[in-house]
Order: C-alpha cells, then structure tokens, then sequence
C-alpha cells in the first residue's frame, strides 16, 4: 500500500513477516485473553491454576469463577509447595491499567514456575460479558489451610 502521505501508523514501516511472525508467536507462550481463560475453565478440565493478584478485598467483591486469591506479594516459594512444579499458573489483576498480574508473573518466574499474564485482567473479564463471583470459595479456603 503506497500513499503520498504517511501517518502516525505508518511512519514507522512494520517489521517484515518472519519478525512479526516471531513475535506475536511469542507472545501468546507469555499471555493468554479472557475469552481462552473462560472456554478451558468451563471444559470442565482447565490445565492451569488461575491466581487473582489483587488484595483479598477486591477479591472478594468480585472474581473470575474458579480463581484462587494470592495476592502478588504473597507468591513465595513456600505457598507454591502446594501445586507440582510443573503447573501452569495464569495471573490476573484489576486491568491494563493495573501491573499487579506482571509483579506476580515476575515471581512465579523467579520461583521457576511456569506462568503466563490473562490479559486484561477483571476489566477484560467484564467487557467480555462474562460473570464474576463475590466471596471466598471452598479451593480458595482449601488453600489458605495448605500454607
């Protein structure tokens, strides 16, 4: 596409095709959206321990269904006996607007457990149209007596 102008948008020349091939190829092994969080938790055998990052208050007014409160500050190496080595963990916090669900990624990362981000997090769950849940629930309690 060639035009006597150029705008914000193309006055940087997209990377060729084997680079963005690469790259958006990468970034799908570091995030995962809503809409793939919802449909492998409702399979009925989700491959993943979903975390939600955020403080225990806002957890409890308003979760992803099946998701465990552990708040960012909170990952340490101890907590995490609790689940295989080789567990995948997907962290969400409040939004893009939030960095909570990458401090947590960070950790999990250090802890050497395999981790990706749900991008964009409780706000992105809600645009999607999908439900949330207030209050603890049993694996959350479950959880809290392991550690």
């Amino acid at each position: 596409m060639s035009t006597a102008m150029s705008t914000a948008v193309s006055n940087v020349k997209a990377a060729a095709s084997e680079q963005a091939l690469a790259h958006f190829e990468a970034r799908l092994s570091f995030e995962t959206d809503c809409w793939d969080t919802h449909d492998a938790l409702n399979s009925g055998a989700p491959d993943f321990v979903l975390l939600d990052v955020r403080t225990p208050a806002l957890y409890a007014q308003g979760h992803v269904p099946g998701a465990i409160s552990l708040p960012h500050g909170k990952i340490i190496a101890r907590r995490m006996e609790a689940w295989p080595d080789d567990t995948l963990f997907v962290v969400y916090c409040a939004g893009p607007h939030c960095n909570g669900a990458c401090k947590a990624a960070i950790r999990l990362a250090k802890l050497g457990r395999p981790v990706k981000e749900m991008i964009g997090g409780i706000e992105g769950w809600k645009d999607e149209g999908f439900d949330l849940v207030t209050g603890d629930s049993v694996s959350d309690i479950a959880i809290r007596e392991v550690v």
